[in-house]
């Protein structure tokens, strides 16, 4: 049965981007039922939510059915599909830049945001400094910006908390990390904690006295401006998700489609059109 061309939105991949990602995906069963839709169709269609913001049921009637988005979305998400080629995409973004793929210096910082009433009770709480009902994201990120990890959590947990929890999870994913830089919120015996612990040195870059107003920080503007590639995309404008590990990979699905551009950067810049009829036994 041939598949006609459907629309393109501006969320898709280009030819050179799919390229990027397609391989890096697992290869389709052998045995059993054969998939029914392009996979490219599915991951634009998990692009489209990420950057416009619109729930699963309320994708476009173009792409697959939105059931069939979710469970690739929560199936890939399950068995580690998202989180490595998230990883192997930061690893040719490094490369690109005449960098090691594994950073040895991070910057760590937190982000609340509002958490909509899809948000269970169980999963969110209150940040009385922000006056933020909803989750807090912890992030780890390399001197590009490029994530290296990522934690939500209630709004309620304190930043040395999520952080201890951020880095140990980064420690035992066999990152080499010796040099992060934090905020003043990190301060602390949170920076004994992670030298006796890690082996790790924790810098804080702490505002200039007497500041007013913004000013760019030292390493600090760099996690800053990784929280606004992520905040670009809608969805993530606040917290949607019922579970708190669909969050993260949806941030880590904003990631890609932020890489995968970075990467495809030198390549000029194109529409493209409907793709040609293809035939699906």
């Amino acid at each position: 049965m041939a598949r006609a061309p459907r629309h393109r939105y501006p969320s898709d991949l280009s030819d050179s981007q799919w390229a990027l990602i397609g391989p890096l995906l697992p290869p389709p069963a052998v045995v059993g039922r054969r998939e029914k839709h392009d996979r490219r169709d599915v991951v634009d269609a998990i692009l489209y939510v990420v950057r416009n913001g619109c729930a699963w049921r309320a994708l476009p009637s173009d792409y697959p059915p939105w059931q069939t988005v979710y469970y690739y979305f929560a199936r890939w998400h399950d068995q580690g599909v998202t989180e490595r080629v998230h990883d192997a995409l930061r690893d040719q973004a490094r490369q690109a830049e005449g960098r090691d793929v594994e950073p040895t210096a991070g910057i760590i910082d937190s982000q609340s945001v509002k958490g909509a009433d899809t948000v269970p009770a169980s999963s969110r709480g209150y940040d009385a400094g922000k006056k933020i009902n909803g989750r807090k994201r912890f992030v780890v990120v390399d001197t590009m910006g490029l994530l290296l990890a990522v934690l939500v959590v209630p709004a309620s947990t304190h930043d040395t908390a999520g952080g201890r929890q951020l880095l140990l999870d980064s420690f035992f994913a066999g990152r080499r990390l010796r040099l992060v830089f934090a905020d003043a919120g990190f301060a602390g015996v949170f920076v004994d904690w992670a030298a006796r612990i890690l082996t790790l040195t924790l810098q804080v870059v702490r505002k200039p006295a007497g500041q007013k107003g913004f000013s760019v920080l030292p390493r600090r503007w760099v996690v800053e401006r990784t929280l606004s590639w992520i905040t670009a995309h809608r969805r993530h404008a606040r917290d949607y998700e019922r579970r708190p590990d669909h969050a993260e990979s949806l941030i880590r699905w904003a990631m890609i489609a932020t890489m995968v551009r970075r990467i495809d950067r030198h390549t000029p810049a194109r529409r493209p059109g409907p793709r040609p009829l293809q035939k699906i036994i």
